[in-house]
């Protein structure tokens, strides 16, 4: 029996999370050859034998967005011309992920456009980690794994708050609940919620407070931390209904426009967030925000899946 073969290449979007993963899985780094043109239009070169090999593209689609979402789309072209035999898109951030419903009339569900484009493209899998809405795996007519940063997050917050003991973990909004009760179940915490009201996109307002947490160390959980509005009104009011300390953690660090100053200025202590979209060099130098990195889950995923071995056992 012939040895399934496999290479795994990276966008420039992950190519520092692309590295350890290789790392972790012993293996090198395909070349692949991204340049643009004068007018922006990117080429993609691959550099690496595909024919009937197994191919992991490792890009999160995150700012710019679109630039990323375009190379990806135009690797996997390029792959599938090649005859390549199965071509696997690594997604660790799904950009475009909170469009996946209308909201008003005559506006799109841009989630959906974007797993039509994927599996036009060619690809034959996805794997991606903790999308904004769950229901976005239902979009696409191949398979699709959604991983979660929750362990190597929670490795962190248990080391680092052991002497903790009255611990709360808030969801910021309803919709956020289910994660909550998830990280305070592995540690043995009380969840409480935010119902807040939003007025426009990236605009929030923090309301009332479910739950208590009245002398209690708080941290605050959400899938993603865009401008850092809703995470430094949320903190407010749990400080606000009695909390002693507020921590946040969140797996994909978008921090856009004024996050960073937000964070700074907050009354949050630690902001911890995954490797899975790089942090811009002002983020790197905010004392408050702490990256861990999720290149081992997303290693065990991609060895599992090339061995036809269960991804379950991942899932949190």
């Amino acid at each position: 029996m012939r040895v399934r073969d496999w290479v795994i290449l990276s966008g420039n979007a992950s190519r520092p999370l692309a590295q350890k993963i290789c790392d972790k899985l012993g293996k090198p780094l395909g070349h692949a050859e991204l340049r643009r043109f004068s007018d922006g239009e990117i080429f993609v070169e691959i550099r690496e034998n595909v024919r009937g090999r197994d191919v992991y593209v490792i890009q999160s689609t995150s700012n710019p967005v679109n630039d990323t979402l375009m190379e990806l789309l135009i690797m996997i072209d390029a792959l599938k011309r090649a005859s390549a035999k199965d071509i696997t898109a690594v997604i660790p951030y799904y950009g475009y992920a909170r469009q996946d419903r209308k909201v008003a009339p005559r506006t799109p569900i841009s989630a959906k456009l974007v797993a039509d484009l994927l599996t036009s493209a060619g690809a034959t899998r996805v794997v991606s980690m903790d999308l904004h809405a769950g229901q976005i795996q239902g979009f696409f007519n191949i398979p699709f794994d959604n991983l979660f940063g929750s362990p190597v997050i929670l490795d962190f917050l248990g080391k680092d708050l052991a002497h903790e003991k009255d611990l709360v973990f808030v969801s910021p909004d309803a919709g956020g609940v289910e994660r909550a009760r998830a990280y305070a179940k592995k540690l043995h915490a009380s969840v409480a919620m935010i119902d807040k009201r939003r007025t426009g996109p990236n605009v929030a307002k923090a309301m009332n407070i479910v739950g208590d947490v009245q002398g209690k160390m708080a941290v605050i959980v959400d899938d993603m931390i865009d401008t850092a509005g809703t995470l430094t009104e949320a903190a407010n009011a749990v400080l606000e209904k009695g909390a002693t300390r507020v921590y946040a953690a969140a797996s994909h660090g978008v921090l856009s426009g004024p996050a960073i100053e937000r964070i700074s200025n907050s009354r949050i202590e630690k902001v911890i967030v995954t490797d899975t979209i790089p942090l811009s060099a002002s983020a790197l130098t905010c004392e408050k925000i702490i990256q861990v990195s999720v290149s081992n889950l997303l290693a065990e995923a991609i060895f599992r899946i090339h061995n036809y071995d269960s991804v379950s056992s991942l899932f949190f």
